[in-house]
């Protein structure tokens, strides 16, 4: 369990300094070199010469692949940083902070919320344009807040909770193999004619890697709540959570919006514009607020913030109990 310790000094570390610019302007990103080895396969077993069967064997073949490899390379570091005794602790922790994604995550989002505040509609546009794959242009100051918002808490549970939770239970080689996991399915992933064969083993994997993060953010997002904008805030996120998750067109993503729904009592999700083609869902927690705005994403933030917080505080209650037993 003393791993838990290392994971609570990443999570600190990756809240203070996140991805530093200076860096991977210098050198690549771990997850540069996934989508690379991702791209190779990609390139080599998803000719249009294989059969529709071929590339679906050939995907699971990859995602399979990739995962066993980066697992090696998780057990390889962990073994090295082992024999490194306190200079390997240090290395480990960066390892980690790397692969998270909390400061990164709000400054993006803190992003819209600046440039609707300084540069109205159009740098509210350009800056969204950024974190989601909407049509940016086909959204008014009410859908860049919710787009911004949606992101927000998507991606607290696939840029946080998940790489946190994979560390715990599989320490270095689970966090490696998840965050190649997840690259793969944002890359390959796709239900168009290109990938729907070739991306469907890492799809589907994702889905299943992604299932319990999802739903401990939701429980992240209603606690946070509760400190942040009080009980009832609270118990009306958990229940637009139990209520609206399955809303969502993804298994896991209707979780944690909507939770973040709930806890500002605003509308999410609802129709969208993707590539010029429209998608329409149901709105999640559809009784409140339509119209957002910058002052809510601002809220959206410190409530992300907070349910950072409370997974931290839950790994540490985690690690004492584990030293008193």
């Amino acid at each position: 369990m003393n791993h838990l310790l290392l994971l609570l000094a990443a999570i600190v570390l990756d809240r203070i300094v996140g991805d530093p610019p200076w860096l991977w302007q210098r050198v690549p990103h771990p997850v540069v070199i996934f989508g690379k080895a991702i791209d190779l396969f990609e390139k080599c077993l998803n000719s249009s010469s294989f059969t529709a069967e071929g590339r679906r064997l050939n995907g699971v073949i990859t995602i399979l692949a990739l995962l066993a490899g980066s697992a090696t390379v998780g057990m390889l570091l962990s073994t090295l940083f082992r024999h490194l005794g306190f200079v390997g602790i240090i290395l480990e922790v960066i390892v980690v902070a790397v692969f998270l994604a909390q400061k990164s995550l709000g400054d993006h989002v803190q992003a819209v919320a600046d440039g609707l505040l300084r540069d109205g509609l159009e740098g509210g546009r350009q800056a969204v344009a950024m974190i989601v794959g909407r049509d940016p242009k086909t959204l008014d100051q009410a859908g860049v807040s919710r787009a911004a918002i949606e992101s927000l808490s998507e991606n607290f549970a696939d840029g946080v909770v998940a790489p946190v939770f994979w560390y715990a239970v599989a320490g270095l080689p689970g966090i490696l193999a998840y965050k190649m996991l997840n690259t793969a399915d944002s890359m390959i992933g796709h239900k168009n004619e290109r990938f729907l064969q070739f991306g469907w083993a890492s799809a589907r994997l994702d889905d299943l890697a992604n299932w319990p993060a999802a739903r401990l953010s939701a429980g992240f997002i209603a606690l946070a709540t509760v400190l942040k904008r009080g009980t009832g805030a609270g118990r009306r996120s958990l229940s637009a959570a139990l209520r609206d998750s399955g809303l969502h067109r993804s298994p896991n993503s209707g979780w944690p919006e909507a939770a973040m729904a709930g806890a500002l009592d605003l509308q999410l999700a609802g129709p969208r514009i993707y590539g010029g083609v429209r998608v329409s869902e149901p709105m999640m927690h559809a009784s409140g607020r339509s119209d957002a705005g910058p002052g809510d994403i601002l809220a959206g933030i410190g409530v992300f913030y907070a349910a950072c917080t409370v997974m931290a505080a839950l790994i540490a209650l985690i690690w004492a109990i584990s030293k008193i037993i």
